[in-house]
């Protein structure tokens, strides 16, 4: 009859696992931590960016003679209602910002839905000459726009649109870089099941873009907006051609500030922290949307 040889001990036990350390800068739950030198690196930036804009109100509520001092104020000063008031007094800045919301608003939301439309059509339709048509819009950026200013300015003024709103906002409802940000925005954010899905319930393609791409593109779409609410708002060299002091927008008007023998760099300070608001007040309109995409597309991811 043969025994089993009990088992030689090994040396090792069954000791329970040693927790993991965790990795320095992390949270419980997965959250990481940023250490010292990223705040201190954030905050730095954070200042460097913010610091025109701050000058900027420094400069608006100050006096020409102050701001020529030897060292400059640093603070605000008690002068902004003043220099609004030349604000006005040497310009129609209230009809230049009504002209500017209606041109920057007008070729935003046209951008945004004509590139949003197209940017799906290529990313998710199939039809013939596509990546050739492709080319060609994309070819179309490297044309500077410098090169079609005068037999544009000869188009608008055959139609008699001088010094008229529609000789700014037409030629700005379709942009070549809207087209191409949103197709490949849409070609990595709608997923090919959700068009089939669509069409197998019946919908046509302008029922798969209204109630499919849309909700699917809006943080591009909100990024899209803002970029080209900035481009139009800032615009200058267009509307100074098509457009006279009798209807400017806000970049046409600032020229006209500060006028004489030593320009006046409170007045046009002032003037520039009134057509700076507007641009302030879409980007927190439109910043949340850009925020709640990425953070909806970290969950998902």
């Amino acid at each position: 009859m043969t025994t089993l040889a009990a088992p030689q001990p090994t040396g090792e036990t069954d000791a329970p696992p040693r927790p993991t350390r965790r990795p320095r800068g992390a949270r419980a739950g997965g959250q990481q931590h940023g250490g010292r030198v990223a705040y201190a690196v954030l905050i730095a930036a954070a200042l460097v960016s913010a610091f025109p804009f701050y000058w900027t109100i420094v400069a608006a509520t100050r006096s020409n003679s102050e701001l020529a001092a030897s060292p400059p104020a640093m603070l605000p000063g008690g002068n902004l209602m003043h220099n609004f008031r030349q604000v006005l007094e040497q310009a129609d800045i209230g009809k230049a910002l009504l002209n500017s919301l209606i041109v920057s608003g007008s070729v935003t939301v046209g951008t945004v839905l004509c590139s949003t439309l197209a940017g799906f059509a290529f990313a998710k339709l199939r039809f013939r000459g596509r990546n050739a048509l492709l080319a060609l819009t994309i070819g179309t950026m490297m044309i500077p726009p410098q090169l079609g200013v005068i037999p544009l300015f000869m188009l608008v003024a055959k139609l008699h649109w001088v010094n008229q709103l529609q000789a700014v906002i037409l030629p700005g409802l379709v942009s070549a870089f809207g087209v191409f940000f949103m197709r490949q925005y849409l070609v990595q954010a709608l997923p090919d099941e959700l068009i089939e899905a669509g069409r197998v319930d019946g919908a046509s393609t302008a029922r798969i873009f209204w109630s499919i791409v849309i909700p699917v593109a809006r943080p591009g779409m909100a990024v899209l907006a803002i970029l080209t609410f900035m481009a139009s708002w800032n615009d200058f060299f267009w509307p100074i051609i098509a457009l006279t002091s009798q209807e400017p927008t806000v970049q046409v008007a600032l020229r006209q500030l500060g006028g004489g023998y030593v320009h006046d760099q409170s007045v046009i300070m002032a003037g520039t922290l009134l057509g700076t608001l507007p641009v302030l007040v879409v980007f927190g309109l439109l910043g949340r949307q850009i925020v709640g995409g990425i953070m909806q597309g970290a969950v998902k991811g």
